[in-house]
This record gives structure tokens, sequence and C-alpha cells, in this order.
């Protein structure tokens, strides 16, 4: 598969590809949680509709061009976050990102958000592993890779210090196998049954 798919589900949550007509829950929804990624986002801290309108002008070209494949988090149709597949860590890898509404977190929302990533990454062709890169100091995305199984691999100094108020400006890595994701899959399968 050279494309994941638009639309993508896990137990609570749906995962659908941004488009243009998102400005307005996209833009409220980031308005809402700015006390929530400011610490983290860089980003964050210069947000506006204008910034809003072009991250999915941006997410379109990524996703026709298969650098990246950003998606709305929603559930019951409303927008609660973002996330999305990159292809920023090399050949064979996709690194995973993923924000939620403060009002929406604490639910594992963005576990079941980031699981449905992992499992349609290991389904583009070529890839073999992906990970999750975040600073050492935000624990709320250390603990969603923890709770997928990804193992830990590396930490270093940000050679660019921090760049975010909250941030100590160590990278943390954590990264899946397509061997363990399938192991992980098929144990949970047998769990089930």
């Amino acid at each position: 598969m050279d494309e994941p798919s638009a639309t993508l589900n896990s137990d609570l949550v749906e995962l659908r590809r941004w488009r243009m007509s998102d400005l307005d829950a996209l833009d409220r929804a980031t308005c809402e949680s700015l006390s929530h990624l400011v610490p983290w986002m860089p980003w964050a801290a210069d947000h506006g509709r204008r910034q809003t309108s072009e991250f999915l002008a941006r997410s379109r070209h990524e996703w026709e061009t298969g650098q990246a494949f950003g998606y709305a988090i929603t559930t019951d149709a409303v927008v609660i976050g973002s996330c999305g597949l990159h292809r920023r860590i090399g050949n064979g890898g996709l690194d995973i990102g993923y924000w939620l509404h403060p009002r929406w977190t604490g639910r594992g929302l963005a576990t079941m958000a980031a699981a449905a990533l992992v499992g349609q990454g290991f389904q583009l062709a070529g890839i073999d592993r992906v990970e999750i890169h975040h600073d050492a100091a935000n624990s709320a995305s250390g603990a969603v890779a923890l709770r997928l199984g990804f193992t830990e691999v590396e930490r270093t100094r940000a050679p660019e210090g921090p760049v975010a108020p909250g941030e100590a400006g160590i990278d943390v890595v954590w990264r899946m196998t397509a061997d363990q994701w399938q192991a992980r899959t098929a144990e949970q399968a047998q769990r089930a049954s």
C-alpha cells in the first residue's frame, strides 16, 4: 500500500484525513487547547486562524506527496485533536505525533488514535519501524508509547535545547518494529478469543 486509508477507526475514536472544510473545527479545538499545547509544541505559541489554514493546506500537500499523512481525531464526529504519520526518520520508518483537546484527555483516546496510526503505518509498503519522539518532560506522550508496548531506544540532549516552555531539552525516542507489532496484535487477538 502506498497511501494509508483516509479514515481509520480504533475503539472510541475515528481518524479521518484533514480537509479544508475542517478550518473552523480545528481552529476552535486548537484555541481551546493552547494552555495544554504551548508547553510542548512550539507552533502553538504563534497559533492563529491563518496558521490553521496553512496547516490544512500543508497537510493536503504532504498527503499528496507522501511526506506525511495527517488526521483529525474525532469522536461522535467532533474534532478533538490531531495526529499523523510522518516520513522524517529515514527509509523504512515513520514517526507519529498526536495531541488532544484537554477536555478529552485521560480516557485512553490518544492511545487509541496512536494504535490506529501504528497499525496503518505497518500496512504501508517498506515500513519496518514506527517511532514516537517527545521531550523527556512530556510524560503523557511517553505514557502512550509505553501503553502500546513501544521500547525506549534513546535519550539524547536536544542540540537546539528546549524549544517550548515545558521542555527539558532531552529527546526521547520510542520504537516499535513490524515484528513486535504483529506479535502484540496476535497476542491481543488470542486473549480476546
